[in-house]
């Protein structure tokens, strides 16, 4: 991406001021069109742009809303980068950004998984989040005791020919890996046998977010040259995060311009848009348990980006009786740490709070999203569980 052109393309419009959801709940972010457009091109000095550079989500509104294509984000990312250039990040920072090298190191212990929930316990009572000015008024979420590596590899899958290559992101390997397997056994119904490639590392998204551009640089070409393995193979590679499937598709392309990540982005798929794209190759088994559930599906800021509109509607209402209602209320607000961050914890809530008072107007609703953080957040404001869309639809099988 020409940074010096987006910025150049920019016509001013205040279109991505206008459906920016930071700048609907405070009045504290200036607004992604001088953070990021302006700022190149004007070339602003001092502090008053630069500290409410903490403010943009990375959600992406500004880039689906520009008439121009401007990548607004993209810029006001590498903007952050290049402030943190210069000044120091804090150990919050480096602790929120960095989930697979702190859960690696808790997992490298005996029982790592029970020391790490016990630890995330006692860092909340004993005020040390607040004093590293993480929000004391939610938990960070818990580790599951075995990893999805641990479970996948204790599958007895059935040998295919047909293979892709999950990648499972940091918050499935750790966190919920029983989504994870929920697709395993997706695929294993519909014939496929789903592989792992253990020199993937994060794919960036969080590291972005957090202005480490260095280090979310190394992990997206060490990420891009893996699926090229796979390309040659004829394997596609398939993510159920969708931070994760845009970041491997085209965010890490535009930010670090670099032809591998381009390429590597044409092998990957969120998942249902892989299953989408084997119901119309006839590939598809229709699911043969009922259900005749309504659900509400808040669809993640970071699939909207991706343009391939809702392929998990699509592709749960082929369950029998199954009805997926898409809730069209905008961001959740969470946006991996900013609704952890103790200056953001409110502000993200604000920006979440329609869609939060849809859910809690349904009584006993069943609430899918594609999105991790889209369901913790969620489950934090109205109290109700959430589900992926992929565990739904194991549940048909």
């Amino acid at each position: 991406m020409n940074k010096e052109f987006m910025a150049d393309a920019c016509l001013s419009c205040t279109s991505c001021n206008a459906h920016c959801p930071v700048v609907a709940a405070t009045g504290k972010y200036i607004g992604p069109k001088l953070i990021g457009p302006a700022h190149l091109k004007l070339d602003f000095v001092g502090e008053d742009v630069e500290k409410t550079l903490s403010y943009c989500t990375n959600c992406k509104s500004c880039d689906r809303s520009c008439p121009e294509g401007v990548h607004v984000s993209t810029l006001n990312m590498l903007k952050r980068g290049e402030y943190y250039e210069e000044n120091k990040h804090t150990l919050r920072d480096f602790m929120l950004s960095n989930h697979s090298v702190v859960s690696a190191l808790f997992r490298s212990l005996p029982f790592g998984a029970h020391i790490a929930n016990v630890s995330l316990k006692l860092a909340k009572y004993l005020g040390i989040f607040k004093t590293l000015g993480v929000s004391t008024k939610r938990n960070l979420p818990k580790y599951s005791g075995d990893s999805f590596t641990d479970m996948l590899l204790d599958n007895k899958q059935k040998p295919s020919h047909k293979k892709v290559v999950l990648f499972q992101g940091c918050f499935i390997e750790h966190n919920s890996p029983k989504v994870g397997m929920a697709f395993v056994k997706v695929m294993q119904e519909n014939g496929y046998e789903v592989l792992r490639d253990e020199k993937f590392r994060c794919c960036g998204s969080p590291l972005i977010s957090a202005g480490y551009l260095e280090k979310a640089k190394e992990n997206a070409i060490n990420n891009a040259e893996r699926i090229l393995k796979w390309q040659r193979r004829k394997i596609p590679v398939v993510a159920l995060c969708t931070s994760c499937s845009l970041m491997l598709k085209e965010e890490a392309g535009e930010l670090f311009d670099d032809e591998r990540l381009y390429m590597a982005g044409k092998n990957v798929y969120d998942a249902f848009e892989f299953l989408q794209r084997m119901s119309k190759n006839g590939e598809f088994k229709k699911p043969t348990i009922a259900d005749n559930e309504t659900y509400l599906y808040h669809v993640p800021c970071h699939l909207k980006s991706q343009g391939i509109g809702t392929p998990a509607k699509n592709i749960l209402e082929q369950r029998e009786g199954a009805k997926v209602k898409v809730l069209d209320t905008g961001c959740c607000g969470m946006a991996g740490s900013y609704g952890y961050q103790k200056e953001t914890a409110d502000i993200s809530l604000k920006i979440g709070k329609e869609l939060f008072d849809r859910i809690n107007a349904s009584k006993d609703a069943k609430v899918i999203s594609d999105c991790a953080v889209c369901r913790l957040q969620i489950e934090y404001a109205t109290e109700h569980k959430t589900a992926h869309p992929i565990e739904v639809l194991a549940n048909g099988y």
